[in-house]
């Protein structure tokens, strides 16, 4: 018998084979790693939803927007997950989303009403260095140091882009004059945050940008308590991630599925340790013990969602200026 007819028997011999579901989320490489929360979210709602799940790794935060773009309406994706507050007007203006049918009370430190997208996890962004050294405390004392640093890509990752929006709403019109300043403590810019992560840990730079709650993977995974975040005096800007379901998807009921599992427990409880954020939803057994070791922000920092894609390219036009002089 030709192959082709061995599989199509096969089928015929048991529908299921031939009706199990499939549902594709986009997301950014480190979600799908083997120490991220991919494969535990995979495990879990595959055996609620009787489904296959495809966790398709695109990059960074940021490249998710670019590969959906280029892909467009075509697009084989479901779901979207891993756009953050600096890209939702620019996701939206695409009308590649759908509006979900998901209601939830959420542990944010704001209010959050939008139809399209919803969030999943929270932080803050932060220099994350090693507790042994001296630290500046703000922008400005890091710009007149000789500390050496890794930075993410604007374009590309979503911890870069933040980086911009972080010190243009800090500096303002001044901001361009920071990043002159800046430049010469830049060690490289990476295209996402695994790359910057792993030189910093190469001891290539004194501090990387990263995340406040950083130091709780080295403290909870690796019993290393040497890893700490900076408290800078201007604030910290925050980052809220959030998924979409495409309005492309063949499987409109399976979408909004995953995203009510989104905020379950099962979903919920993983992300402290695997994608080292907050949760939006305050998991059953609470945070993990080395959460209340961790800095939090005496002044939190994020730009009007509306306002955020004129404040980008403003942003990433002065970074472009400044790092090429």
């Amino acid at each position: 018998m030709k192959p082709h007819l061995i599989i199509a028997a096969l089928f015929a011999a048991n529908p299921a084979l031939a009706q199990t579901p499939e549902l594709t989320v986009y997301t950014y490489d480190s979600f799908i790693s083997e120490w991220g929360p991919g494969p535990a979210i995979k495990q879990a709602f595959e055996a609620e939803c009787g489904c296959m799940l495809n966790l398709v790794g695109a990059g960074d935060g940021a490249a998710l927007l670019g590969r959906l773009k280029l892909e467009g309406a075509r697009t084989n994706a479901d779901i979207v997950l891993g756009l953050d507050t600096g890209l939702i007007a620019a996701a939206r203006e695409t009308g590649l989303f759908m509006a979900h049918t998901i209601e939830a009370d959420l542990d944010l430190p704001l209010e959050w009403n939008d139809p399209l997208f919803l969030p999943y996890d929270w932080g803050y962004f932060a220099f994350v260095g090693n507790r042994d050294e001296a630290h500046p405390t703000s922008f400005r004392e890091l710009a007149d140091s000789n500390l050496k640093i890794v930075i993410q890509d604007p374009r590309s990752s979503t911890p870069g882009l933040g980086l911009l929006m972080w010190v243009r709403s800090v500096y303002g019109d001044e901001a361009e004059g920071l990043w002159e300043a800046l430049a010469d403590n830049i060690v490289t810019v990476t295209p996402g945050w695994s790359e910057a992560y792993g030189l910093f840990l190469e001891g290539e730079a004194d501090l990387v940008l990263s995340y406040t709650t950083s130091p709780a993977y080295h403290l909870i995974a690796e019993e290393d308590d040497s890893k700490v975040a900076l408290p800078f005096s201007e604030g910290h800007y925050m980052q809220i991630e959030v998924a979409g379901k495409l309005a492309a998807t063949d499987q409109p009921e399976l979408a909004d599925q995953f995203l009510r599992f989104m905020l379950a427990d099962a979903f919920q409880s993983v992300i402290p340790t695997t994608n080292w954020m907050y949760p939006v939803i305050m998991p059953e057994a609470g945070l993990p013990d080395g959460f209340s070791t961790l800095i939090q922000p005496e002044t939190a920092i994020l730009a009007p969602i509306d306002q955020a894609d004129a404040l980008r390219d403003l942003a990433l036009a002065e970074w472009l200026r400044a790092l090429s002089r």
